[in-house]
């Protein structure tokens, strides 16, 4: 028998990289706020290249800013950037949503029903956070995705999944969880019956939302 081969231990900055993206996909850690490198070094015990490190993951994945002389804060998109990302979002997630009612004889598989209940059921239950009310959200949209049938559309749009969880934190202030569960139970539904051009007026809806904010 073949002996098991041991999994890598997680390291020192895969680690931080897990705590920070958990702060900052629960709000704990806001849109724009600075990421002083004394104050995280300190908290988390860790050398001053370690942290630099999960930064620069992080910056990778969209959620985190860093520039020349002013350091590392949690990103956030500005309007005219939200526009531009909603416009690249619905352009696959539409072709997709299309793909997948035409393979699937105007239905969508189960599994995108099976993500959009349990969206309803997280966005509901209290005990919830909302990094996992918005993990809940961004795989409705994915599973939508994904019943496309299409793994060139699945990579292009799994590449803005930074920046989707950043803009799922910056809905928390205008979109109430308890609206997210029975929006998205409507969309799945409103799909089946009316085409995926209806995408195009629930993705407007959140942009106006965020547009209003000052």
């Amino acid at each position: 028998m073949t002996a098991p081969t041991p999994l890598p231990r997680v390291s020192a900055v895969d680690a931080l990289v897990s705590v920070l993206r958990d702060r900052i996909l629960d709000g704990e850690l806001p849109a724009g706020e600075r990421l002083v490198e004394r104050e995280l070094t300190d908290r988390y015990d860790v050398a001053r290249h370690t942290l630099r490190a999960a930064l620069r993951v992080l910056a990778g994945e969209g959620l985190v800013r860093i520039e020349p002389n002013r350091g590392a804060s949690v990103a956030q998109l500005d309007i005219d950037e939200l526009r531009e990302l909603f416009a690249l979002r619905l352009a696959l997630e539409r072709e997709a949503a299309h793909l997948a009612l035409e393979h699937h004889d105007g239905r969508l598989p189960a599994t995108v029903h099976d993500a959009a209940a349990e969206l309803a059921r997280l966005a509901a239950s209290r005990r919830a956070g909302w990094a996992d009310v918005a993990a809940a959200h961004n795989e409705v949209h994915r599973e939508i995705v994904v019943a496309g049938g299409a793994p060139r559309i699945t990579r292009a749009y799994d590449a803005l999944a930074g920046e989707m969880a950043l803009f799922t934190m910056q809905l928390r202030p205008v979109w109430t969880r308890d609206r997210l569960g029975p929006d998205h139970l409507a969309l799945v539904a409103a799909l089946e019956a009316d085409g995926p051009d209806v995408l195009r007026a629930h993705v407007e809806e959140s942009l106006t939302a965020l547009s209003s904010t000052p």
